[in-house]
């Protein structure tokens, strides 16, 4: 669907995976019809358990009028840091939006706008509270990532990535020092460090 006059776009974006010690950084743009009448559990996230968000995932999907996913990997990470590997992943993201809605105007949860998108796009500290367009994309982009952290979890059964996601649990650090890290762990995390110094 390309936008009209007569559409109100709401376009959202947020990341999931920041924190964690091991898989990707992930991000999502979501573009609602601001009209549209949201769900009530259309809210950031880290409030919804696992099933909630396996049902929203499929909601939002159905009722978007575009979504657009963009991962930045553990390597990459390693390589530019943390937070500029979460903006190169919600640029990703908005580039896989449909052209017409690439221009925005866009929110996103936070303080920061990567450089590529400052023209379109503005911060909010707790937008994914506020926007439920924000909060749509907090939970695509976290459905996706903890699918991929499961499937990495097939690949390296050792870690518990099924049961942590790659978060700093004791559990995973516990596997870390018994196995040392894997490929898909962020060498530049503690406690990794340590273990590469």
């Amino acid at each position: 669907m390309r936008p009209t006059q007569k559409t109100r776009l709401s376009i959202g974006i947020d990341e999931a995976g920041r924190g964690a010690l091991a898989g990707p950084v992930a991000a999502a743009a979501v573009v609602f019809d601001a009209q549209l009448a949201m769900h009530p559990l259309i809210q950031d996230s880290k409030k919804l358990s696992a099933v909630q968000r396996d049902h929203m995932f499929l909601w939002i999907q159905q009722h978007a009028l575009a979504i657009g996913v963009g991962l930045s990997s553990a390597s990459t990470v390693d390589r530019i840091n943390i937070l500029q590997a979460t903006m190169l992943a919600m640029s990703r993201a908005v580039s896989r939006l449909p052209t017409a809605f690439q221009q925005g105007p866009m929110v996103i949860d936070g303080n920061r706008v990567p450089l590529d998108l400052r023209d379109s796009a503005t911060a909010m500290v707790q937008g994914d509270r506020l926007v439920p367009a924000i909060s749509a994309a907090s939970i695509i982009a976290k459905v996706t990532r903890d699918r991929v952290m499961c499937a990495l979890d097939a690949k390296f059964p050792v870690y518990g990535f099924a049961i942590h996601k790659g978060y700093g649990t004791q559990l995973h650090r516990d596997a870390i020092r018994d196995f040392g890290p894997c490929p898909s762990h962020r060498m530049t995390f503690s406690p990794m460090r340590p273990l590469t110094a």
